[in-house]
């Protein structure tokens, strides 16, 4: 998992450091950076992946400037013409050797001199080397260019070591940013540039089809499963025999007459699509293991929101996902149980200076005798901060 992230002169944040769980939330006020932190997150896979084209950006959930300046911090002259930096840490594994070194750290910095919307950013920093077969290449074309004799498998077996250290943590290269839209979930008509799921929700279709198949029911009979959140539903299949190009889903509403059809997606409400988008999300394994959501909340109702945090947290530690999520909704914050410390909250805030700053939340000690405050509540009194200040 990755456990650290740092960030430096990006957006609305001049310097900031994030100790992520297995789940962490993020709560605050609107124009917090709370979504800021998020997109440096992708801006740091995509330097992994190389893959700095705007194109690419925009796909992973990067809201790209017209004018490259503001995508770094501007709260003085210098800053907009200053690198960003953005690093993230892996946790030690379990299995680590008591004397090993820190957890493995990769580093981008990332620079755009033309600010211009046509231009590239370009990583600066170390060359992220994405498997063993570009490091052989690499250490071939070393060999050629300073007249080193073939290495052997000894002496390979020493120099890896060394490449691994430009390897970046594998579940940071396919880091996304979803904020599934009501359209997409709906018409299924389109799919997206990364595969298997879009940002947006596209490819829905396509990965339930896929985990229809035989060797995949145990997948589908658990997003069903968890499905009965919703008192009403009963049931959904693919629908067979769709003329070519249409794409549909069978529901079934467990109150209605067992005579009547199905009825589609496109007639559901947005609230069960976007609970079907996101625990396909979580059980799939063709979704990335580390990603965020932006407004989780979106479309749910508050006690259903507490509900679904608690079933993504078992989810995530079921399916080895890992996920940052951002929320306007207090009641999310129900769901989290702080005595876990794979959970975990922030507040997100801006200072006196507009920079974008973190608190983390612990559970709270209670007097003996006493009943404790639901996280909710205490937001909503002020207790914890991350509400506007100004009115």
């Amino acid at each position: 998992m990755i456990s650290k992230v740092s960030i430096k002169n990006f957006k609305s944040i001049k310097e900031l450091e994030l100790d992520l769980g297995r789940v962490t939330v993020l709560i605050g006020e609107n124009g917090c950076g709370k979504s800021n932190i998020l997109e440096a997150i992708a801006l740091c896979s995509a330097a992994a992946a190389d893959k700095l084209d705007h194109e690419f950006l925009s796909s992973r959930g990067i809201r790209v400037a017209d004018d490259a300046r503001f995508m770094r911090s501007a709260f003085e002259a210098q800053d907009v013409t200053d690198d960003i930096t953005i690093s993230v840490a892996e946790s030690k594994s379990a299995d680590a050797e008591q004397d090993s070194n820190e957890p493995k750290e990769f580093q981008c910095v990332l620079q755009n001199t033309k600010n211009s919307p046509y231009s590239s950013w370009q990583n600066l920093g170390e060359r992220p080397w994405r498997n063993t077969d570009e490091m052989l290449v690499a250490l071939k074309k070393t060999q050629r260019k300073n007249k080193i004799s073939p290495v052997s498998d000894e002496q390979w077996n020493v120099l890896e070591p060394h490449f691994e250290k430009l390897l970046p943590p594998p579940e940071l290269q396919n880091f996304l940013i979803y904020s599934p839209e009501n359209s997409a979930l709906r018409t299924f008509e389109t799919e997206a540039q990364i595969q298997p799921l879009g940002i947006k929700g596209e490819g829905l279709f396509k990965l339930l089809t896929y985990l229809s198949f035989d060797e995949n029911m145990n997948s589908l009979a658990e997003i069903k499963k968890e499905l009965m959140l919703l008192d009403w539903f009963g049931d959904f299949s693919i629908a067979s025999n769709l003329p070519f190009g249409e794409r549909s889903i069978n529901i079934k509403d467990r109150y209605l007459d067992e005579s009547l059809s199905y009825f589609t997606q496109k007639s559901a409400n947005e609230g069960f699509l976007f609970l079907l988008f996101y625990f396909t999300l979580f059980i799939s394994r063709e979704t990335p293991s580390f990603f965020a959501i932006d407004n989780i909340d979106a479309s749910l109702n508050p006690k259903l929101c507490s509900r679904l945090l608690k079933e993504l947290a078992a989810l995530a530690k079921t399916h080895d996902k890992q996920a940052v999520v951002t929320t306007h909704n207090p009641a999310i914050l129900d769901g989290l149980d702080l005595n876990d410390d794979d959970q975990r909250l922030f507040v997100v805030s801006r200072n006196k200076l507009g920079h974008t700053k973190v608190k983390r939340i612990f559970k709270p000690d209670v007097a003996e005798g006493q009943t404790p405050i639901p996280l909710s509540e205490a937001f909503l009194r002020g207790y914890i901060g991350g509400l506007p200040r100004n009115f």
